[in-house]
């Protein structure tokens, strides 16, 4: 299987969380603080902890060690080639999956 469904699977499992993606919204006014994140949320630090390493092994978002906490903020162009992808998936062009001749699509 090509590797852009793999990671596309990733990113729209991770998105598959409510609370995840309401910490992506989050996130998408800049860089936040996990201590922030965590005013948001009635959660312990640990359930954090496990959401924000799905959204990082998506690509979706990136930590920032500094000090005693971790700062998150969105991975742009992991964004972009989402974006980009998805819009291939959902057209129709020449290069398209259902115009590929021989082999498995």
């Amino acid at each position: 299987m090509e590797e852009k469904y793999i990671q596309n699977a990733k990113v729209l499992k991770a998105l598959s969380d409510p609370k995840r993606l309401r910490i992506v919204d989050m996130l998408s006014c800049g860089e936040l603080c996990a201590c922030k994140i965590l005013e948001k949320f009635h959660i312990t630090q640990p359930t954090l902890s496990h959401d924000m390493r799905v959204l990082i092994d998506s690509g979706l978002v990136k930590a920032r060690p500094e000090g005693k906490w971790i700062y998150y903020s969105l991975n742009e162009e992991r964004l972009n080639a989402f974006y980009q992808q998805l819009g291939e998936i959902f057209t129709s062009d020449p290069d398209c999956i259902c115009y590929r001749k021989g082999g498995d699509i």
